[in-house]
């Protein structure tokens, strides 16, 4: 005795579950292709803020570490501090000087008088925002490194987390974001011409 069995003939999905599925897919590629597109951004906006404007200036960065400047330059604040004549500086400018001519040590403060000693030349007096009083010392020519360009709000924890290698490291770390975030368009632009064509297909049959 023989026994026939009958072949299953496969379920080939609807056109509107095939429709309903590239849908769900380009939602996905969308999404992906947002967050790309946010990377992108937050990357261009770094690497203009702390690498390109200050190299393009010929500005100096650093990083707020104590609360003398606070609420406004609070511990964590990253400057950008341009170079600019002495002579134009003046009361309400911030400046950044070192604590010791010729000594690493700096101090960023904001100028409340511009006096001249006794000897015809022009120091000036500063004060932290939150200090109750003024530097004891008056600040000199020679020890100013420049007037603060801009401020940016914590990133000044991240340039001091990367540490002195940060000339090399924020560089490089930028550059991977800006061609990941391009790379992550491209394919998504790519992958969007391929996904059109099966959903026209799809389309005309479903008429």
């Amino acid at each position: 005795m023989s026994v026939i069995t009958q072949a299953k003939t496969p379920v080939e999905p609807s056109n509107e579950e095939v429709a309903t599925a590239h849908r769900q897919g380009g939602h996905v590629r969308t999404i992906g292709r947002g967050i790309a597109y946010v990377l992108l951004l937050i990357a261009a906006l770094a690497a203009l803020v702390m690498i390109v404007v200050p190299m393009a200036t010929g500005s100096q960065t650093y990083t707020v570490l104590t609360n003398s400047m606070a609420p406004k330059y609070a511990p964590g604040t990253f400057l950008v501090v341009k170079p600019a004549p002495f002579a134009e500086l003046q009361v309400g400018d911030i400046i950044t000087y070192q604590i010791e001519s010729g000594k690493p040590g700096v101090v960023s403060h904001r100028i409340t008088a511009v006096t001249t000693e006794q000897s015809g030349a022009r120091v000036l007096t500063t004060k932290g925002d939150n200090n109750s009083l003024a530097d004891a010392d008056p600040v000199q020519e020679p020890q100013v490194k420049g007037k603060l360009l801009y401020a940016v709000p914590y990133v000044g924890f991240a340039a001091n987390a990367v540490g002195q290698g940060r000339a090399i490291i924020l560089p490089t770390i930028a550059v991977g974001l800006i061609g990941f975030g391009a790379l992550s368009m491209i394919r998504g632009a790519v992958e969007k011409k391929r996904t059109k064509r099966p959903a026209r297909h799809a389309a005309r049959h479903g008429q």
